[in-house]
């Protein structure tokens, strides 16, 4: 069975932590400074709610909130929905609130999330204008403290509508150049804004109850004029959508959702109401809606694949590796060998220039949820390698050990490497996030991967670590393979935030099966 986790829950809550911070060029708001604090003065108290929308139907409740005092404004905005995965809804909450200066300039932001798994809480702060101060905790733990560099003014993705809105009229073909800071890596990443169209939408101002079918029904509608923005790529605080020419979203669709402004009645009362009878069935469900058909089927290991991927540019996407390569259309996946399993370094030894160039990557130290030199990581790391000092027979212990002693469960969560120690439960990004903490502790370098497995006619969502040993190659606790056969897709390479960019495949992406040829390891072993 698949550790298969709902991709969209873990892409709505990178998405949400994607808030954390929007670093904009110096050169953005130095001729407009003048200019936003003029609009910040026109900024009034206002109130917006939102539907969120799965198709035609209501999954969950957003609003937003603006308040104004004399030296500063907030914006408080509270989301929640309930994500049909695995044969159940699955509840995720968040909360954000941020604090600007008059000028538009942000002061402060506070986050939480709730799912199933540990509540995490984010906040920040601007230091002497010269950092942004982050710190992250989960569960009620020690928080995690990061000090990000600023030499720009600083907004969050939320409050990016207002900006654009209030900093000159929008006009169709105007274009925003945002360096978006990353909430896993801490680095900033330049997100192009462009102003597409301009449109009128008709909008309910107040909502009216009918005892008949006891539902609300909105009433006195209203023409509202909005203008389409569109980012120029997809990831974690990529906001796409319709603004008004007060800032505020009319509409957006982030993540498979759609996001519509609605009278309160009417997105939160008849949402409510709904909720407490809704059923998941497979129609609905994330895991089976986002699964692509093929027509073949494969029930062992698979030791090579070729596929045909239509209906969808792929660029930007990490496709081509030392397992798999994309000639045209076609992508070919074969396994690794023997050979290629062989490290050019050993564990704890004195290094050679080669090893020490290994050791020295970004793929040996730890990340805010890969705590690969928390205490109990590198206690349990070195415990289950003991005295092995082969980076590829240490890494098969440890892919054995997770596999062996994590529970496989659909979850829906942040996956912290310290947590799915502690619960020994979790899917696909459990056990990836687990493995590659202790591979870091240990020296060996290691990285999230994710993409689709091929399992029963269909491509699932999933995710597998990468291990450098000759080169990289694919490993999958989750299956307990090793290496992970050819029935994996890769995609990506990285966590959650560049996870989110699979949800622009789902639904779209095309794939026929050309060929599939069984492992000879598979063979061999039964024999």
């Amino acid at each position: 069975m698949i550790g298969r986790r709902a991709m969209v829950g873990g892409a709505i809550i990178a998405a949400w932590l994607g808030g954390v911070a929007l670093l904009v060029r110096r050169e953005y708001f130095r001729p407009r400074e003048e200019r936003l604090a003029e609009a910040a003065a026109r900024v009034t108290p206002a109130a917006v709610y939102y539907g969120v929308m799965q198709g035609e139907r209501q999954v969950g409740f957003a609003s937003s909130q603006l308040d104004t005092a004399l030296a500063s404004i907030s914006v408080n905005d509270y989301f929640v929905v309930d994500v049909p995965a695995g044969g159940k809804a699955r509840r995720t909450t968040a909360r954000t609130s941020v604090t600007l200066s008059r000028a538009l300039r942000m002061k402060s932001f506070d986050l939480s999330l709730e799912t199933e798994g540990a509540p995490v809480h984010a906040a920040g702060r601007i230091d002497a204008d010269t950092s942004l101060v982050i710190e992250i905790a989960s569960d009620g733990g020690q928080p995690e403290v990061h000090h990000v560099p600023l030499d720009t003014p600083v907004l969050l993705p939320t409050v990016v509508p207002l900006v654009v809105a209030l900093a000159e009229r929008p006009k169709v073909g105007k274009h925003y150049v945002l360096p978006v800071l990353d909430p896993v890596s801490m680095t900033p990443k330049n997100v192009g804004f462009d102003v597409r169209a301009e449109s009128l939408f008709v909008l309910d101002d107040s909502s009216v109850y009918d005892p008949a079918s006891k539902r609300w029904h909105g009433a006195r509608p209203d023409t509202v004029r909005a203008w389409q923005v569109t980012a120029g790529s997809s990831g974690a605080a990529a906001f796409t959508g319709w603004v008004d020419e007060q800032g505020r979203i009319v509409e957006t669709s982030q993540l498979g959702f759609v996001l519509r402004r609605l009278p309160y009645e009417v997105a939160f009362e008849n949402w409510r109401t709904d909720a407490e009878q809704q059923q998941v069935t497979e129609d609905r469900d994330i895991l089976e809606s986002t699964a692509i058909a093929a027509d073949k089927r494969m029930d062992h290991a698979v030791g090579s694949l070729a596929v045909r991927l239509s209906n969808v540019s792929l660029e930007g996407f990490d496709i081509n590796g030392p397992r798999q390569r994309l000639s045209g259309d076609t992508l070919r996946i074969v396994r690794e060998s023997d050979s290629a399993l062989v490290a050019r370094y050993r564990l704890f030894a004195r290094r050679s220039d080669t090893a020490a160039k290994l050791h020295d990557t970004a793929y040996t130290n730890p990340e805010t949820l890969i705590q690969s030199r928390d205490r109990r990581i590198m206690g349990l790391a070195v415990r289950i390698i003991r005295r092995e000092r082969d980076p590829r027979a240490a890494a098969e212990l440890i892919n054995t050990w997770v596999h062996d002693s994590i529970r496989p469960r659909v979850t829906f969560g942040i996956p912290s490497a310290v947590q799915v120690l502690e619960s020994r439960r979790g899917d696909c990004n459990e056990h990836t996030q687990l493995f590659v903490a202790l591979a870091r502790a240990v020296g060996i370098p290691a990285r999230v991967t994710a993409g689709l497995a091929y399992l029963d006619g269909k491509f699932y969502y999933h995710a597998w670590p990468e291990i450098l040993l000759n080169d990289w190659v694919a490993v999958d606790p989750t299956f307990g393979q090793f290496p992970a056969d050819a029935a994996h897709l890769r995609f990506v390479v990285g966590g959650l935030t560049r996870q989110t960019e699979l949800l622009r495949l789902m639904g779209n992406l095309k794939i026929d099966v050309l060929s599939v040829n069984e492992s000879s390891r598979a063979r061999d072993g039964r024999r």
